[in-house]
């Protein structure tokens, strides 16, 4: 799959904020909107995008507002005796059980799907495009975060940690391999850019086991930024279409509240709204004329 269509939706990971993107993509299902040749996902993108492929709206606005905020998932007194602070295998296991995902229908769906995964012994981005059998253990690797889920996942051999970490909003690949219609779903308002780790020294202890995880994790917030600067001044022949939440939006990467969780899928699902009227003039083979290269399109404000 080198080559792919020239449609692509693009999900940001970013833990809970990625409530914002859940909303988003419920709209699409709402609507029966899905005009996309291939989709992008890493971390908590990549789940969300797998619940829009296999069209259970809801479902992961109750990972989100539910599973998520249980004392389960986030238990700092693990963290502290050596454990991981983010139980993704006790996440996985449940909401699998008690949700299920729709693995006919994933499996109906001829379109690529492309996880974003980081290579634990060697830092690099690889995009994989799992069968129904596999995506599970995928997602759980693309959001396998270093230092909050100690041990990554395997896959294939390999060891893989959060996508993140190497390629947290895989355009640059995406045009690589064809892209030339893009819709990023982001989880950060259209003015932030990363800022550099204020203690590079301690992350570097800290990421002591996996030393071919320090060079990226110190150097992800440069690529994060390029990235942006990417999304905002496309090639020639490339469009992109960038949905945010507006500058209002605060939720932190381990929210566990339900109230502003909710508050921010619904600002997502508004955000739905007008994104699918902002690529309708894309919905044809040839750009408008005179339409920009690049869209921003914040969230109303609720």
């Amino acid at each position: 799959m080198d080559r792919i269509g020239e449609r692509a939706l693009i999900v940001e990971g970013g833990a809970m904020r990625g409530v914002f993107s859940c909303g988003v993509l419920d709209t699409f299902l709402a609507h029966n909107f899905s005009p996309f040749d291939s989709f992008w996902g890493v971390s908590a993108g990549a789940s969300n995008l797998a619940a829009y492929l296999a069209k259970m709206p809801g479902r992961n606005r109750k990972i989100y507002t539910d599973y998520s905020c249980r004392r389960e998932f986030l238990t700092p007194g693990r963290f502290l005796r050596g454990g991981d602070l983010m139980d993704l295998d006790w996440m996985w296991t449940i909401t699998l059980a008690e949700l299920g995902i729709d693995k006919a229908t994933l499996a109906a769906d001829p379109r690529p799907f492309f996880l974003g995964v980081t290579r634990q012994d060697s830092g690099t981005a690889e995009y994989h495009a799992p069968d129904v059998d596999t995506l599970a253990e995928t997602m759980k690797a693309s959001s396998a975060l270093p230092l909050l889920y100690r041990n990554g996942v395997r896959l294939n051999g390999h060891t893989y940690v959060d996508g993140g970490v190497a390629d947290a909003l895989p355009v640059a690949e995406a045009i690589r391999r064809g892209a030339r219609q893009i819709m990023v779903l982001r989880s950060r308002p259209a003015h932030y850019q990363k800022s550099p780790s204020s203690l590079p020294a301690l992350q570097r202890w800290l990421l002591r086991d996996t030393p071919q995880l320090v060079e990226p994790m110190l150097s992800r917030a440069q690529r994060y930024n390029d990235t942006l600067a990417l999304i905002r001044q496309p090639p020639e022949g490339v469009t992109i279409v960038e949905i945010c939440p507006p500058e209002s939006f605060q939720l932190k990467r381990l929210t566990r509240d339900a109230e502003p969780l909710e508050r921010g899928y619904e600002l997502g699902m508004k955000a739905g709204e007008e994104a699918m009227a902002r690529w309708k003039p894309f919905s044809g083979d040839v750009q408008s004329p005179g339409q920009p290269a690049h869209q921003s399109v914040p969230a109303p404000t609720v």
